[in-house]
């Protein structure tokens, strides 16, 4: 599974240990701290094991680095849409029907076991572990871009990006119906489903339950039935558009669970074979959490909503 390494260097000084070690040396605090109890650190010579002991300055320290230990999942050759790549991190364009992380009733076949394999060699152990860092996912039969950690430092400076929304997230969707207004906000509460535990739902704003939630909308194309629309998250919660679209009586089409297809675009669909959510994660923004740089990158819109655009667009 790899070697061991050690990392060196020198402390400027006056911070708590854990945020100084984990500056100097690229490793997240929380890693830094399980290495500290684990007596892996040594500063000025010595062990380090308080977290919170302020750092001297130009104070030599040394982390030994353990073999990052196997993921559980397994490594499967299954082709990827690889949009941008480096030593810290890697954004793909995932295919609908793609589910992004392992769990009951997808043990494989999945955008983790997809990483494992083309990543092979180049994970540093995301605490200690050699497997991509999911910070964000998209639904399984929801299209597009969706950037993976490789490193610690870049799966927590990316973290930080979804904690405080900077990033630029928006997607296209094609929805039931012409909103009106046809430019929006959508500002409400989304929790689990007291009705059906598979489904999210719109709460009460002065909930307990649920997260706080805002989606803008904006209609590009009006057509048969439907209409072509934009949406960028302030947030970004479990089925956040297709709730808050399905809330205001424009449920994306092709959705199973939140709306039905009005009469005018039935046909179409059943035409088509169209049976998922038509969803597709167009634009994907956010700050290089190592070197800084601003990236951006857009992923056009997939070969069955194009079809569907084509269809109803008449």
């Amino acid at each position: 599974m790899g070697e061991g390494r050690v990392i060196t260097g020198v402390l400027e000084g006056g911070q708590r240990l854990d945020k100084a070690l984990a500056e100097a040396s690229g490793l997240s605090r929380e890693r830094v701290k399980a290495l500290m109890a684990e007596g892996k650190v040594t500063v000025a010579g010595a062990r380090a094991s308080q977290p919170s002991a302020k750092s001297a300055p130009a104070s030599a320290f040394s982390i030994e680095l353990p073999p990052p230990v196997e993921a559980a999942a397994a490594a499967q050759e299954i082709p990827l849409v690889v949009v941008y790549e480096d030593e810290h991190l890697i954004v793909v364009d995932k295919p609908a029907g793609m589910v992004v992380h392992p769990a009951a009733g997808n043990a494989d076949g999945t955008l983790v076991n997809a990483l494992l394999h083309h990543c092979a060699g180049q994970l540093s152990g995301i605490g200690g572990v050699a497997r991509p860092g999911i910070v964000h996912r998209i639904d399984k039969d929801t299209s597009g871009l969706l950037v993976v950690a490789k490193s610690d430092v870049a799966h927590e400076g990316l973290a930080r990006q979804f904690a405080d929304h900077s990033l630029e997230r928006a997607y296209l969707a094609v929805c039931n119906g012409h909103p009106s207004p046809p430019s929006g906000r959508v500002d409400e509460r989304i929790g689990r489903s007291d009705a059906n535990r598979k489904k999210m739902a719109v709460l009460p704003k002065d909930s307990s339950r649920g997260k706080h939630a805002v989606t803008h909308y904006k209609t590009l194309r009006k057509m048969d039935g439907c209409a072509l629309i934009e949406c960028r998250l302030e947030t970004g919660r479990t089925h956040q558009v297709r709730v808050h679209l399905a809330s205001i009586g424009h449920a994306l089409l092709g959705d199973p669970l939140y709306g039905r297809a009005n009469s005018k675009v039935r046909p179409v669909l059943q035409q088509l074979g169209f049976k998922r959510q038509a969803l597709h994660a167009a634009v994907l923004g956010f700050v290089h959490p190592v070197t800084s740089d601003r990236l951006r990158f857009t992923s056009d819109l997939p070969p069955d909503m194009k079809e569907l655009i084509d269809e109803t667009g008449h």
